[in-house]
């Protein structure tokens, strides 16, 4: 058995009459041995998914339970063992969705990447904005930048006295200071917005809430992102 393998064995696309003919045939490659079965329909089409601790008996039953009329084809893979079996149905169900199942796969402890890829694409567009007013919003045109049409500086709601922001750029740290009203003064000038001071000394759009850190607690130090997780 090779490092890692899981399916040691498997019969592909075995008609339906085969197994109704020559079970003592099948039955010597599948009896008491686990793993997954595939059932199709007349069409070729994937009706129905399961796994068996035996196979062979579970294939038998299905040639004449309520899936009895439904399948023309079958496919079974024998696996090392079963201790993954179940959350490999799951994936299969997830994948194809057969017909014939009427539950879904069910993941026990795998992480929902959907929250965490919601907020890197909102900051992807928002980068992507910074980008395309670059020459709008660039630091060596703007003094001083005021609120405008009512807009106040994203810092306002997280900080109410003076305090040192850092970030690390090409090995060397760059330090700024968030003042009282959330704005930004960093090498004489000031800032609505962290990423635009951030961008002021890349050069290039990035994003202002992972790139500059604040003092957190006495030695630590940590983006500002973390302030929008409380």
């Amino acid at each position: 058995m090779k490092r890692g393998q899981l399916v040691c064995q498997h019969l592909e696309n075995i008609s339906r009459k085969a197994l109704e003919d020559y079970q003592s045939i099948i039955k010597e490659f599948v009896k008491g041995q686990h793993g997954i079965y595939a059932l199709y329909s007349k069409s070729g089409r994937l009706y129905y998914v399961g796994l068996a601790s035996n196979l062979r008996n579970r294939l038998k039953t299905h040639l004449n339970d309520k899936h009895g009329d439904t399948w023309d084809r079958f496919s079974v893979y024998l696996t090392i063992d079963d201790s993954h079996l179940r959350e490999l149905e799951s994936l299969i169900l997830k994948i194809s969705k057969p017909k014939g199942n009427l539950q879904s796969g069910k993941f026990i402890r795998s992480q929902d990447l959907i929250p965490l890829f919601r907020r890197k694409i909102s900051r992807a567009q928002k980068m992507e904005l910074d980008n395309l007013f670059w020459e709008e919003n660039r630091a060596d045109k703007v003094k001083e930048v005021k609120r405008v049409n009512g807009r106040i500086p994203v810092l306002a709601p997280y900080f109410n006295k003076r305090t040192e922001i850092r970030y690390k750029y090409k090995d060397k740290i760059h330090k700024g200071i968030i003042r009282k009203n959330g704005t930004i003064l960093l090498k004489g000038k000031i800032y609505n917005s962290p990423s635009v001071a951030g961008g002021s000394i890349a050069k290039h759009s990035v994003d202002g809430w992972i790139v500059w850190k604040y003092e957190a607690a006495p030695g630590k130090w940590v983006i500002l992102d973390k302030l929008r997780e409380k």
